[in-house]
């Protein structure tokens, strides 16, 4: 018998997500644009008119939603899913958020007789769609272990970090800081080597192929060599979002993160500069802007 899953959040990691997963489980779906999730219905998906309804026959939910506020507004809100899913039922968190909302919401679920396994995801809408996402897991075993289906339908891997409940998404905020922060030394370095009349995209396959032979200096590296920021399958608004969560993160251990504060005004910088529709690697822009080069 298929497993009945939910999934909350069609936005552009979210839709292709589901879609994977409407290919194997018996899936209901939930969006707060309903118009979103009916390109589903076609296959195979049921279209329900509330988060709690996506939980309330579900053995595990899943949620891919853009931010803390919205995450706890599904779990724990009127109509939320916490008390909806049945005794045991598992809600995997896909979303990037604060380690201390995932902590929060995983006592409103202990409370609610549900458990919560931190599931958030390494990689981009096209990662996503082809089924290549690097998932990381935190929480209960058991738990973790009734996930796994689900888990292995969305994923090349699953990188299990132990039962602390936090513990996936202070790695996953973590990744994303060392993402910023290579995008911030790419644009650097490119701007200066453009300086000296050096060609960029050289260096970027260069760089690429010896010192950094990986996929963010290879995919950022090309981007950002070509100032291709558009489309956006990684918006600035979140690139800020991920960097303030890290930088909320550290303060609450005292952890200082000069880097962090930088990467956060370069973000503000580009908003500032109404590049909001493009890709976070367009903070690059900034260090080309510094140098007195024209984008």
């Amino acid at each position: 018998m298929s497993i009945k899953v939910g999934f909350i959040g069609l936005g552009a990691m979210g839709y292709p997500i589901a879609e994977n997963l409407a290919a194997q489980f018996d899936l209901a779906v939930w969006n707060r644009t309903r118009s979103k999730a009916e390109p589903l219905a076609a296959k195979g998906a049921r279209i329900v008119d509330s988060p709690a309804d996506a939980a309330r026959e579900s053995e595990i939910v899943v949620t891919m939603v853009a931010n803390d506020a919205a995450l706890e507004s599904v779990v724990a809100g009127d109509g939320g899913i916490a008390r909806a899913l049945a005794f045991g039922a598992v809600h995997l968190s896909m979303s990037t958020v604060a380690p201390a909302t995932i902590r929060k919401l995983a006592q409103v679920h202990r409370d609610a007789g549900s458990i919560l396994v931190a599931s958030p995801v390494f990689g981009r809408p096209d990662a996503a769609a082809a089924k290549k996402l690097w998932v990381c897991t935190s929480g209960p075993g058991a738990a973790k272990e009734k996930a796994k289906p689900v888990l292995d339908a969305v994923g090349q891997g699953t990188l299990d970090f132990g039962e602390r409940v936090d513990a996936a998404n202070v790695v996953k905020i973590s990744g994303n800081f060392l993402l910023a922060a290579a995008i911030e030394a790419m644009g650097e370095a490119f701007a200066m080597v453009e300086k000296l009349g050096i060609d960029r995209a050289a260096v970027a396959n260069a760089i690429s192929q010896t010192l950094f032979a990986c996929p963010a200096y290879k995919g950022y590296g090309a981007a950002i060599a070509n100032k291709r920021h558009s489309p956006a399958g990684f918006g600035l608004a979140l690139g800020l979002k991920d960097v303030e969560l890290v930088l909320k993160t550290a303060h609450e251990v005292d952890a200082p993160m000069p880097t962090a504060s930088l990467l956060r005004d370069r973000f503000l910088h580009a908003l500032a500069m109404g590049r909001g529709e493009l890709d976070w690697s367009a903070i690059a822009l900034g260090a080309r802007e510094d140098a007195g080069l024209k984008n």
